[in-house]
């Protein structure tokens, strides 16, 4: 059965997105060829793949078959095209590179460098929780990532880590903790928590803390990004975690209690991620080595 590798891809990004619209947005093509190539593929297929409800659609049981395997299909043609490339040295070519929104925060003098090193290299940084940067490294959507240790140890990647941080818990200035230098984790037990979605790898290590410790968080709200929640912070609503190098860009540091946590002390490591075993381009290889020289 040939399969259509345009067709593919369009599927498998729509699948991913939930939505015709977005697909076509996010690969700058129009709705209709979005949907006409889907409709081959089906075709090809013999089955349908989606479900279309109102402006959404779900995959079918057929589908999630087809998109799995879609999935690692396309990482093997962006390994392929990667390999062919790199034979022309690092001359010219691009490499994206997985962050998570708060890690990106410490890359700027690596990318400053490797741009003034490798001016003709187009490097691009692809902003998503931990989790996904490691799925997507896994399935070889991306050559190389970063997220926070520990990793999903279910997809075997291999991983180098370029620092190391403790969390400090961060609140309103009148919490019952205040003035201290560090604070328990069971001293947060009744106090309203505002925490990074749960897509972050920081709110995992901290929802699976409070469970060791046998307490229910009260959790009041979350954000995917962490200068809201320190202002949720200052303005009374919640307690909050920081990685330690955070602290120093807070604009409201007046306004809020810091404390570093202890009783689990819980720290903030940054790592990144390939899969060992797989063929690493010389860009990929390349930016590793100026992580490691400018932040290792």
């Amino acid at each position: 059965m040939p399969i259509d590798i345009r067709a593919l891809r369009y599927f498998v990004e729509t699948a991913r997105l939930k939505s015709f619209t977005q697909a076509a947005a996010s690969l700058y093509v129009t709705q209709s060829t979005i949907s006409k190539m889907v409709r081959q593929l089906e075709d090809e297929v013999g089955q349908p793949l989606l479900i279309r409800e109102g402006k959404s659609v779900r995959l079918t049981d057929v589908g999630r078959v087809v998109y799995d395997r879609g999935q690692e299909a396309l990482g093997v043609v962006h390994r392929l095209t990667l390999e062919v490339a790199d034979l022309s040295s690092l001359g010219r070519g691009q490499l994206t590179v997985g962050l998570p929104p708060m890690v990106n925060l410490f890359f700027s003098p690596a990318v400053s460098a490797f741009r003034q090193r490798y001016p003709n290299l187009e490097l691009t940084l692809s902003e998503h929780g931990g989790q996904v940067v490691e799925q997507q490294v896994a399935n070889g959507e991306l050559e190389v990532g970063a997220t926070l240790l520990p990793g999903d140890s279910g997809l075997d990647l291999a991983t180098r880590e370029f620092a190391r941080y403790p969390i400090w818990v961060v609140g309103p200035r009148g919490v019952p903790w205040a003035g201290g230098k560090t604070v328990r984790l069971e001293a947060l037990r009744e106090t309203p928590l505002v925490l990074l979605t749960d897509e972050f790898s920081l709110t995992c290590k901290l929802r699976q803390a409070f469970a060791t410790a046998r307490m229910t968080p009260r959790v009041v709200a979350q954000s995917g990004h962490w200068d809201f929640l320190v202002s949720m912070a200052a303005a009374g609503l919640g307690t909050t975690f920081l990685p330690e190098p955070l602290l120093a860009r807070l604009d409201a540091a007046d306004t809020l209690a810091m404390a570093r946590l202890t009783e689990p002390t819980m720290d903030w490591a940054m790592a990144h991620v390939w899969p060992p075993g797989r063929y690493l381009s010389h860009a990929a290889r390349a930016w590793l080595a100026v992580c490691e020289e400018v932040i290792g």
